[in-house]
């Protein structure tokens, strides 16, 4: 498994917004979301009905793009790698903590096991930019 540097670490953790790619018959399907960092994986709440969870379904690969966009000072991180889905369980129960507690979204429209599924996006390759590896 690819793990992330301190920098890239505490750039992650400042930020909550991503973009999560998937594809389905080799059409490519890219959305905002929501995320955290857990234990060196990309955590992202879907819902069952999505495009992006029926393409993770049928294909586990995944990349997601966390960046912030200035002109002349572009800072990302991006990463590919396999996603499992999680959907019950003592997982679940600690990554719907971690959501509830960072998320005013989650505090207002609340859910349980089996009504909407996290993903998990374990990365096998990243590169990241911008960031001050110094």
């Amino acid at each position: 498994m690819i793990e992330f540097n301190e920098k890239e670490i505490e750039f992650l953790n400042s930020l909550e917004g991503a973009r999560i790619s998937t594809s389905h018959d080799d059409i490519p399907h890219v959305k905002p979301v929501s995320f955290v960092l857990d234990k060196n994986t990309i955590i992202i709440a879907t819902d069952y009905e999505t495009r992006t969870y029926k393409n993770l379904k049928m294909n586990p690969n995944a990349s997601a793009v966390i960046d912030i966009y200035k002109s002349g000072g572009h800072k990302a991180v991006v990463i590919q790698g396999k996603t499992e889905i999680i959907e019950n369980g003592e997982v679940f129960k600690r990554l719907y903590d971690i959501f509830f507690e960072k998320f005013e979204w989650v505090r207002r429209e609340p859910w349980k096991e089996n009504e909407a599924p996290f993903l998990k996006i374990i990365p096998n390759n990243k590169i990241s930019w911008g960031l001050d590896t110094r």
